[in-house]
């Protein structure tokens, strides 16, 4: 188990591994389904709340003064990301199919991780306060901007992005976002002091979501849908997404020679999509039969994500403990 740590592999990986097979493998159905969806929804909205109780705003305001190395980054994610998301679709659109494809450009309008960005920043010995910052200003935009990229981008106006989903979006995930945010003063405290509440429902919300995402698709029939060739492709072009993005923002940060603190808040920040936005945001926008396949590539990218930033962080952690100085 230590070594799969030392490669990014945890204990929570192991059970989000191990939920998508219990979706496939025994679904739940019938009431169990209803049920679930109901659980997962206020799941959902508690995280959302905990969310803004402990996003500090003065922390993101104080991030902002470095203004390049934050352009830069949300440029990355909200720009960068979705115009070669589209380049993929357009390219391999015809062999993945067209709802894959979806979860394809779904993946490139999402808000970065928070606080493996942040951890992984940490351990790079890179700059933690303007990670924070980056990391908390895309998920606080992301709330409003990724539906509202899916809606441009997708051009769903027939069924896909609806008033109903809009105002799903509004009562499940912003509205307990800003009163989170509007009973900080008092609460906040609170949930800082009680990482591991934080922690068991934004984990916990994942994996219901997971589990009633895939079950939904094992019941419609989806995965039969879905090639074994198709399935196979869909990660070969995941892991080319995140080669090529984390190969610019590598070569961005040296060609704006930004120092290596801010180099590694670029590559952590701008290189990740966030699985705890995605998978909820995802629950609201689309179709519960759907979203199994729509969140596919997104948990592909989440574990190879994960993966390649543990091993890069270690190895720029080892460097420094080494003495060497970590390349410009």
């Amino acid at each position: 188990m230590s070594y799969l740590k030392r490669i990014g592999i945890d204990t929570y990986m192991l059970l989000l591994i191990a939920t998508v097979f219990l979706g496939l493998l025994l679904p739940a159905q019938g009431l169990a389904a209803t049920g679930l969806k109901q659980v997962t929804f206020w799941a959902v909205a508690l995280l959302f709340f905990l969310y803004g109780a402990k996003l500090d705003p003065s922390a993101v305001r104080a991030g902002l003064l470095n203004w390049r190395l934050q352009g830069l980054t949300f440029a990355a994610t909200y720009v960068m990301f979705p115009l070669i998301g589209l380049g993929l679709a357009a390219v391999f659109a015809p062999a993945l199919g067209a709802t894959v494809t979806l979860g394809l450009l779904f993946l490139a309008v999402l808000p970065s991780t928070v606080q493996s960005s942040i951890a992984f920043t940490s351990i790079a010995g890179g700059n933690v306060p303007a990670a924070i910052c980056a990391a908390s200003l895309s998920n606080l935009v992301g709330v409003a901007l990724t539906p509202a990229l899916v809606a441009l981008l997708l051009h769903q106006g027939d069924g896909g992005v609806s008033f109903e989903s809009v105002l799903k979006i509004g009562t499940q995930i912003l509205l307990p976002f800003v009163i989170g945010q509007l009973v900080r003063p008092w609460v906040g405290g609170f949930v800082k002091r009680h990482k591991l509440l934080t922690m068991v429902v934004d984990r916990g919300s994942i994996l219901l979501i997971v589990y009633s995402a895939f079950s939904a698709g094992t019941v419609s029939g989806l995965w039969s849908k879905i090639p074994t060739a198709s399935l196979i492709l869909l990660m070969l072009v995941v892991l080319l997404f995140l080669a090529i993005v984390m190969l610019l923002m590598l070569g961005t940060g040296k060609l704006f020679r930004m120092p290596y603190p801010d180099q590694a808040v670029l590559f952590y920040c701008g290189s990740t999509k966030s699985l705890a936005s995605g998978l909820p945001i995802a629950t609201a926008l689309f179709a519960a039969d759907q979203v199994g396949a729509i969140v596919l590539p997104l948990m592909i990218y989440h574990m190879s994500q994960l993966l390649v930033c543990a091993f890069a962080s270690q190895k720029a952690a080892r460097r420094e403990q080494g003495g060497a100085v970590p390349a410009r």
